[in-house]
This record gives structure tokens, sequence and C-alpha cells, in this order.
């Protein structure tokens, strides 16, 4: 492998924890059930199966022009930094939609990023990638993508 983080695979090789996964995913989104444990009873798997998942299996869209993505990221509080995020996702193509940075606490601040994936920009997964690659970044979550 050369180091890819992210595969298509069709349904049907997808295993079944994983699609109930995005089924509770689903529900809880679309405010059916209002609860975790709601939502991994109503598909039937573990509250501790959902954890484990939640943060790597997402629908697969393949008309991306115009969505959205939004990931939260973890950083040091360094000067700079933030700019080089920007200047990433400017590099990318991406247009920004939202920029949320949390006051920095120990040093450390949470930022929230919403972006608009347009028919020029660059692989979502390389800039997530190459954003928490950059030293200072702690980590990179995909909260939702649209």
């Amino acid at each position: 492998m050369n180091g890819d983080k992210y595969f298509i695979v069709k349904k049907k090789a997808v295993p079944e924890v994983l699609l109930k996964v995005v089924e509770a995913k689903r529900l809880l989104d679309s405010e059916r059930v209002m609860t975790v444990q709601e939502a991994t009873d109503a598909v039937e798997i573990s509250r501790s199966s959902f954890y484990k998942y939640r943060d790597d299996i997402f629908p697969f869209y393949e008309n991306t022009r115009g969505r959205t993505i939004t990931f939260m990221l973890q950083m040091d509080d360094k000067p700079g930094l933030l700019s080089k995020v920007l200047n990433q996702v400017a590099k990318c193509e991406a247009n920004i939609l939202t920029i949320h940075q949390s006051i920095p606490v120990n040093g450390i601040a949470l930022l929230t990023l919403s972006l608009e994936i347009l028919p020029q920009t660059e692989s979502t997964s390389i800039m997530i990638d190459s954003i928490e690659a950059m030293d200072g970044i702690h980590y990179v979550k995909v909260v939702s993508r649209e």
C-alpha cells in the first residue's frame, strides 16, 4: 500500500456492523432518535461498536459539487498555525463557509471549519491528511458531510 487511508468499497463488501453504524448516525442526524442508546437499540448494535466506528465510516456521495464538510481540529496556540491551515484549504481550492476557534486553554485551541467542496477541490482526504500532518495539529475529526 502507498499509505492511502481511504477506500471506496461496494456496500455488499462492507461488514454489517459498519452499515448499522451509518444507519444509527442517520437516525441521530434526522432526530428520529435523541440518544446514542436509542439509535443503537434501533439498529441492533452495541454502543461500543457505534463509538468504535462512528468516525471511520461515512456514506459516499458521487456528486460532491456544492457539498459541505465540517471538521474539528485540536491545535497548539501558536502564531501562524491557523494561517497555515487556512492556506492549505485555499491550496486545495475549497471554499471556507465558517471558521470558529475557541479561546485557547492551556495552550490548546479547538477549531471548527465548514468548507464547500467545489468541482476543482483537491481530494478532501488529501487536504485533511495534509492539515493533520502539520506541526502543532493534534488531530482532525470530520464532524459532518452533506
